[in-house]
């Protein structure tokens, strides 16, 4: 079984003020909240082999912010994982690589609560919303699609990890 964490990133400068919603950086509040619970979920005992993540800077920052707390996991960055990216190329993605027991992705919303959707029943509902620097664990069974077929074992925002 593989365990797949959606982590969206953290809290970016607002929209009005990055004339380029690519270079959205991490303010220092979201450098200091992803940080912590980014050793939270290491404190927990959370594994982490490898992390994926959009291309976009906020997203790559807090990528980095857990390859740092979890030292020597190897990082990659996917377009598919960028806003609206495609939930194909994640199917395709893991049909063509060997997936480790336990794997991160970094993105943004709706797509990553769409994809934990997707990953649950197989649809979209709307009913799953994943706050900045919040997680969503998933375990997928072996030999099984991917749509439809993993279990919900996590959904924590910050506040609930950080106990604040």
């Amino acid at each position: 079984m593989t365990f797949i964490y959606l982590l969206r990133h953290g809290i970016a400068t607002d929209r009005e003020l990055s004339p380029e919603d690519e270079g959205r950086e991490l303010t220092p509040q979201g450098i200091e909240k992803t940080t912590a619970v980014a050793q939270k979920l290491h404190e927990l005992g959370l594994r982490c082999d490898l992390i994926l993540t959009s291309p976009l800077v906020r997203a790559k920052q807090t990528a980095q912010i857990l390859a740092t707390e979890f030292s020597g996991t190897a990082l990659e960055i996917v377009d598919w994982l960028a806003p609206e990216g495609s939930f194909a190329a994640w199917e395709n993605w893991l049909d063509q690589n060997q997936v480790p027991d336990s794997l991160f992705l970094v993105g943004h919303e709706p797509d990553l609560s769409m994809w934990a959707e997707l990953m649950i029943w197989g649809g979209v509902s709307g009913n799953i919303l994943l706050k900045k620097a919040g997680i969503l664990g998933l375990v997928r069974y072996p030999d099984r699609a991917i749509k439809g077929s993993c279990t919900l074992f996590l959904l924590a925002p910050p506040k609930i990890l950080l106990g604040k």
